[in-house]
């Protein structure tokens, strides 16, 4: 299991980082997977993401300050990640945590972790475009 962050400051309020920070804009951010299907249930809100025979479920949870989410169904043993933010000088701060696990040996946890690191930053990137 690895842990990854990244951070990025961005020119906006909290309040218009709050707008823009949804489940299906997050996953559509990462930039590895397509968004099948939104449904909100009692937990939180349920995103299906796939692409080319890879299917995902992941469960949202809102925080005070953004999301926690984890794969409920898919290929990896564990993924937890949350997103936040916090007002910054004259902006905000956001930050994204990934905790990771693959099945298998220790060096597809590192690889994974790896790819996880990308994501995230391409995910605070597209937050940022749609401030």
């Amino acid at each position: 299991m690895r842990e990854v962050e990244v951070s990025r400051f961005v020119a906006a309020t909290p309040a218009a980082v709050e707008l823009v920070l949804t489940p299906e804009g997050i996953v559509t951010a990462e930039g590895s997977f397509t968004v099948r299907g939104v449904r909100e249930d009692e937990a939180g809100t349920l995103v299906a993401a796939g692409r080319a025979g890879v299917e995902l479920l992941f469960r949202f949870e809102p925080t005070d300050y953004g999301y926690v989410y984890r794969q409920l169904e898919g290929p990896l043993d564990r993924l937890t990640t949350t997103i936040s933010y916090a007002p910054e000088d004259e902006g905000t701060r956001l930050t994204a945590r990934s905790t990771v696990a693959v099945r298998g040996p220790g060096l597809l946890d590192r690889l994974a972790a790896w790819k996880r690191t990308g994501e995230l930053r391409r995910a605070l990137a597209g937050i940022e475009r749609e401030l």
